[in-house]
């Protein structure tokens, strides 16, 4: 056997290298910047509470940008990125299924704002059954 093929594992990793089972170690220039992003979108959705463009829209823009910032956090700091593409294409497009799935559950809840009861001392009327007892 010549030395090329005996200091190599059946893989071909070097005998001391390759198939220890680390994962990617990402550069803290990777780690810092996605952190500063990270950041930026927490002041966006700070502000974007401020304005207000229906309800409809802010939970959409929330929820964006929350998609955004987790896509992020599970690419970087939990290093799906050095993965295998297909495991990345999975999580972003459950990350964004679930996002859609509660946005969509919630964008009509403007819908059901007058049955709720603000004021438990003059509750309103309920809209189908019998009066209440004065």
């Amino acid at each position: 056997m010549s030395s090329s093929t005996s200091s190599k594992d059946t893989h071909g990793h070097g005998a001391h290298g390759g198939g220890h089972g680390l994962g990617h170690v990402a550069p803290v220039k990777v780690l810092v910047g996605t952190w500063l992003i990270l950041m930026f979108l927490t002041i966006i959705t700070v502000t974007a509470t401020k304005i207000d463009l229906g309800t409809s829209y802010n939970l959409a823009l929330a929820m964006a940008i929350a998609a955004i910032k987790a896509t992020l956090v599970v690419l970087f700091f939990m290093h799906l990125r050095y993965d295998k593409l297909f495991h990345s294409v999975m999580v972003i497009g459950g990350l964004l299924a679930a996002a859609l799935f509660v946005g969509f559950a919630l964008m009509d809840s403007a819908q059901y704002q007058d049955t709720i009861i603000w004021d438990t001392d003059h509750p309103p009327p309920a809209p189908i059954g019998p009066r209440p007892v004065p």
